[in-house]
């Protein structure tokens, strides 16, 4: 006696090939970055350790101190997590991430299109127009009207926001792009250039440590940008995570607490 085998049929086929599948494709993905920081026990937190208000290394205690460095211990906090300090700047901001040296970069990053080309940024918690530093004995720059001017050179630093912004805007002045901030206020100084591109939290390092700096404010809004953390691409639910994080912060009030400690109310965006 023959016997004759059972068959499904053709759709519930098609449905547990496909169910198949997709299990094999949860199997293979990794796990989300915030499960591997969980596991870990820490977040890693890339920072720039020279940028005054932010995220700045005190030349005497070591210590980091700045508005970022306090809302990473609150991130750190608030995710149970200890937090681990990278030095950073933002001409590595792009290979530190992508190459998985810190989980996230908080160090008031100006959210551009060519850094959202390659990151992922949350939402802003801090908004910057441009300001520009002369010497207290530099005739040639009275008000912002005087900069594109021929015959001025402005600096800038190779990396940050300002040097794309500038490369844009100037029309007959001469821009230097340096290989460090250091180096731009080097320029300036000694007088080979006439002033230097910066924001905000920066100028304020500039007036509180340097006897020979004067600032310059724009007019009327020259260029805003918002400031915001980055995270490599790829993994929606940290940045969900981190997204959650800033929108309590803003809620419950330590943002606006952390701006005022560190000078940096009049940038801080709160809703």
């Amino acid at each position: 006696m023959s016997v004759s085998r059972f068959r499904l049929p053709r759709r519930l086929l098609v449905a547990a090939a496909a169910l198949a599948l997709s299990s094999a494709t949860l199997a293979a993905e990794p796990p989300s970055r915030l499960e591997r920081l969980r596991q870990a026990g820490q977040v890693r937190v890339c920072v720039w350790p020279d940028y005054y208000g932010i995220s700045y290394r005190h030349p005497v205690t070591r210590q980091l101190v700045g508005l970022d460095v306090d809302l990473a211990q609150e991130l750190g906090k608030d995710l149970g997590l200890a937090v681990q300090f990278v030095d950073s700047s933002f001409a590595r901001l792009v290979e530190d991430l992508l190459a998985d040296r810190c989980d996230v970069a908080m160090f008031a990053i100006g959210v551009t299109p060519l850094r959202q080309e390659k990151l992922r940024f949350t939402a802003p918690h801090l908004a910057s127009d441009i300001y520009a530093i002369t010497t207290r004995s530099n005739r040639r720059i009275r008000t912002w009207d005087d900069i594109d001017r021929p015959g001025v050179v402005v600096a800038v630093a190779r990396g940050t926001l300002h040097e794309p912004v500038m490369r844009e805007k100037l029309r007959q002045a001469q821009l230097a792009v340096l290989d460090t901030p250091h180096a731009r206020e080097q320029e300036v100084e000694s007088g080979r250039a006439d002033v230097f591109m910066t924001d905000f939290p920066y100028s304020r390092r500039m007036l509180d440590s340097a006897d020979w700096a004067r600032l310059v404010a724009p007019t009327s809004t020259y260029h805003v940008t918002p400031y915001a953390w980055a995270v490599a691409p790829g993994d929606e639910r940290w940045l969900q995570a981190l997204d959650g994080f800033v929108a309590r912060i803003k809620r419950d009030g330590r943002l606006l607490a952390a701006a005022r400690r560190h000078g940096l109310d009049p940038i801080v965006i709160t809703q």
